[in-house]
């Protein structure tokens, strides 16, 4: 299996296609806007502005399964993420990264997201090469992102 064989809820709930994403590199995130992690908003932002024209996509999955850290309906999430962070990536519906969501059952490969802003490196091909803790900063995955593209 790969990333390209699942389907998922853009934030204004329009079914869409992980092969939509095929051929780039992609950081899939769980994201939330009342956590303490959240300021990492601010430098995956960063990455995405740097290396999207080479290929490289930033893709988050608010979820509220960590202390209901992220409360808020779509609409609030696009809002507060554009207007506090100022986010261009992808952002999609609040989901379930725990139970009960495909990708993230394949993502996670049997062992459970810790927290929010647990990161997943995809290849070109599809498939997860890295798996980075919450506590890790986005401009410490850089090197990784650069030698996939």
């Amino acid at each position: 299996m790969i990333i390209y064989d699942y389907e998922v809820r853009d934030i204004d709930g329009r079914i869409l296609s992980m092969r939509d994403f095929s051929g780039r590199v992609v950081l899939i995130v769980n994201v939330a806007s009342k956590c303490g992690y959240t300021p990492q908003y601010t430098g995956l932002q960063k990455l995405y502005e740097k290396y999207k024209s080479e290929g490289f996509v930033i893709l988050g999955f608010p979820s509220n399964e960590f202390a209901q850290e992220e409360p808020g309906s779509n609409k609030e999430i696009l809002s507060f993420c554009k207007q506090q962070y100022g986010v261009t990536f992808p952002l999609f519906s609040k989901t379930t990264v725990l139970k009960d969501n495909p990708l993230y059952t394949y993502l996670s490969q049997g062992v459970l997201v810790k927290w929010n802003f647990e990161k997943f490196l995809i290849n070109k091909e599809g498939k997860v090469v890295k798996r980075f803790d919450p506590k890790i900063q986005p401009k410490d995955i850089e090197d990784d992102i650069r030698s996939l593209l």
